[in-house]
């Protein structure tokens, strides 16, 4: 098996540019090597290919400058096209080769039948698609809502192209979106969250999201999931409604563990983690938000955990953000949370610069 990976690589290495322009099609030729943003086929610019023998390496080589991963042509095979087994690699190689088979296989097709609209399937693809929020107009998004320093721990990325349908009848558009994972409490991804944006820049009406009907939608499995920052396992977690709220939280209380629900329905029916001990509810200050504390709050305490409502001087803890700043939100939390809380989370005001 070793020399027939050894064999099959040094022939895709001799067809090199055909094999990137067939896997890593969104990419493109410079100089002597192929550039794309990563081996899922995402456009950009980190990952390079080397299409020649060089000095620095033999072609077929391939480096991630934005994770150092490397490997050659069977890894790019591998993970654009999401394979696991050696053997299903190997087909796929010597289909592209023209290659007789070693042995019998069943019928693989290089590219997987279209995942079902808004399921679970769909929701893993697109986020893994995405890229890092990092320099992106999601960047730019989260900061004119003043949110600076982005604690997202990864489960925020960025797509540039992301598809919105407004109807039926409707063609569908692309816009730039920021993708939340949505997972449940062993981690594993149950859906994705979708806002898109606007990519000429910051609007005091829309507050920077793009100009459509509907700029926010989820797929996949929301019920009892949630949007995370943080481990889904420790013994204390503050849970709210919406990403932007909670991502302005973590700008005072960067290590405390957090989920955003993404509706005041699904934060009621929000599972609890056994280890939970202390639940804090972000509430907003509205008639939703008030009903939603009360039922979370008889969930966690008939789970024997202690609930403990923090509530905004304005609309959300966003807007207290936006428009008061850092020091006053952190004097707000101080008061609200528990003094073992305080001591464990709270960001030092020194810190906060």
């Amino acid at each position: 098996m070793p020399r027939d990976a050894s064999e099959l690589a040094r022939r895709l290495a001799r067809e090199a540019e055909a094999v990137c322009r067939h896997y890593l099609s969104n990419g493109k030729r410079e100089g002597r090597y192929w550039l794309v943003g990563d081996v899922h086929n995402t456009p950009g610019r980190s990952l390079f290919v080397r299409l020649q023998d060089s000095p620095k390496g033999p072609a077929g080589k391939w480096t991630d400058a934005a994770t150092s991963e490397h490997g050659d042509l069977l890894d790019i095979i591998r993970e654009s096209l999401e394979l696991r087994d050696f053997r299903e690699v190997a087909a796929e190689a010597r289909r592209f080769l023209n290659l007789p088979r070693a042995e019998p296989q069943p019928n693989l097709k290089s590219v997987r039948p279209p995942a079902v609209a808004g399921s679970q399937e769909a929701a893993r693809r697109l986020f893994a698609i995405s890229q890092p929020i990092e320099g992106s107009v999601v960047e730019a998004y989260l900061q004119a809502r003043g949110i600076a320093r982005v604690y997202h721990d990864g489960n925020l990325r960025f797509h540039p192209r992301c598809y919105y349908r407004p109807d039926e009848h409707l063609p569908t558009e692309t816009w730039p979106a920021m993708i939340a994972c949505v997972t449940d409490l062993d981690g594993r991804i149950t859906g994705v969250h979708r806002t898109w944006l606007d990519p000429d820049g910051f609007d005091r009406i829309r507050l920077g999201k793009a100009p459509i009907d509907t700029p926010r939608r989820a797929m996949g499995d929301l019920l009892g999931n949630a949007v995370r920052f943080g481990p889904a396992d420790d013994d204390v977690l503050v849970a709210g409604e919406g990403i932007e709220t909670m991502l302005s939280l973590r700008c005072v209380l960067p290590t405390f563990p957090m989920a955003a629900a993404l509706s005041a329905n699904h934060l009621a029916a929000m599972l609890l983690s056994s280890s939970l001990r202390r639940l804090y509810i972000a509430r907003d200050a509205d008639a939703a938000g008030d009903t939603v504390q009360i039922t979370l709050a008889q969930r966690a305490g008939a789970a024997g955990v202690e609930a403990i409502a923090l509530s905004p001087r304005l609309g959300d803890f966003n807007e207290d953000l936006h428009v008061f700043g850092l020091n006053a939100l952190r004097a707000t939390l101080r008061i609200q949370l528990a003094p073992e809380d305080v001591d464990r989370f709270l960001l030092p005001a020194t810190a906060l610069g």
